[in-house]
């Protein structure tokens, strides 16, 4: 039976091994990136998977949660690892390879979760763990489009099977469009503004880079925000806007939701990391509504968050938020 709340599954001096070894650094473009999975010793000393455990990490990532868990398993457990970004993939099953247990990795958006657990032969699961942050492999690789810091291709695809990339957003939709995207998605009050100047933008020439855009909504917030101290960049809540709406993130993590009930055993556990407010509020929602309904037990009544050291040796980390629930 999988545990909740139990007492630190290792040692602490054991467990900064563990910890250790979950790290990655790769090489991304000429550059050399570290990649630490965020949250990962709170989530060990919240959970406990017994060694014929199954797992779904929903967003397998470099593989480093699910390497912190599948050492805990035998022979007889299962992690299944879900990730639209194939580099993601190729770089867990590397990870995971000498696990004891059976690890299945599919290139698959966790909207599909049901149906790839299903054909894996699997009726129900113990835990199922959503990281829904971006890696710092991604951000830094250009092919992806996500980052104002380097210039890139305006792409934002993780899942390069889908058709439509942000500069398809940015130099076809109308002023309006635009505008209602980066307040809906962006939360920005001048999304008004910013669409205004990235229509006129446009017109001479299309926007093609994350440059430019950056450049663009700088421009645009420049006399709006002279003055104001701001901890992000100007361009941060654009590019979380159409990042969003490029791979349809708050619709997949709906359906994601939506299907975790049905596929968890009795005591099973849910497990999600957010990073903006849009999307902790869909999760803490759907745990409030099934706790309601007493399908759920919402073991996080308020979101567990990085303690300050943790956010010293992982800036990424600093905006995570933790919500767990465990199946009634």
């Amino acid at each position: 039976m999988l545990s909740i709340a139990a007492p630190c599954i290792w040692g602490r001096y054991d467990m900064r091994d563990v910890i250790y070894d979950i790290c990655d650094t790769i090489e991304v473009n000429g550059s050399i990136i570290e990649h630490i999975p965020v949250l990962a010793e709170i989530l060990a000393e919240q959970i406990k998977l017994p060694q014929d455990g199954s797992m779904v990490d929903a967003t397998i990532g470099h593989g480093g949660h699910s390497y912190l868990f599948g050492k805990t398993l035998g022979p007889e457990g299962v992690i299944v690892g879900l990730d639209v970004d194939k580099n993601a993939i190729r770089r867990a099953q590397f990870k995971l390879r000498d696990l004891a247990c059976k690890v299945i990795l599919l290139h698959s958006n966790f909207s599909q979760i049901s149906e790839q657990v299903h054909e894996q032969g699997l009726d129900k699961v113990d835990f199922i763990l959503a990281d829904l942050g971006l890696c710092s492999a991604q951000l830094a690789d250009s092919r992806m489009g996500l980052s104002f810091l380097q210039d890139m291709p305006l792409d934002m695809r993780i899942d390069k099977r889908l058709k439509s990339t942000a500069a398809d957003i940015v130099n076809k939709a109308d002023e309006k469009s635009l505008a209602d995207l980066i307040y809906k998605f962006g939360q920005d009050r001048a999304s008004r503004r910013i669409a205004r100047f990235i229509v006129r933008e446009r017109e001479s020439g299309p926007i093609t880079t994350t440059g430019q855009l950056a450049k663009i909504v700088c421009k645009a917030l420049g006399s709006a925000r002279r003055g104001r101290k701001s901890k992000i960049h100007p361009a941060t809540r654009t590019f979380q806007a159409l990042r969003i709406a490029v791979n349809d993130e708050l619709e997949n993590l709906k359906k994601l939701l939506a299907s975790v009930p049905e596929l968890l055993n009795k005591n099973g556990c849910i497990a999600v990391i957010s990073y903006h407010s849009l999307e902790d509020r869909l999760v803490k929602n759907d745990f409030k509504l099934n706790g309601k309904d007493n399908i759920y037990r919402v073991i996080t009544k308020k979101p567990i968050v990085p303690t300050r050291e943790e956010i010293a040796e992982n800036r990424r980390a600093r905006s995570a938020k933790l919500r767990i629930a465990q199946k009634q």
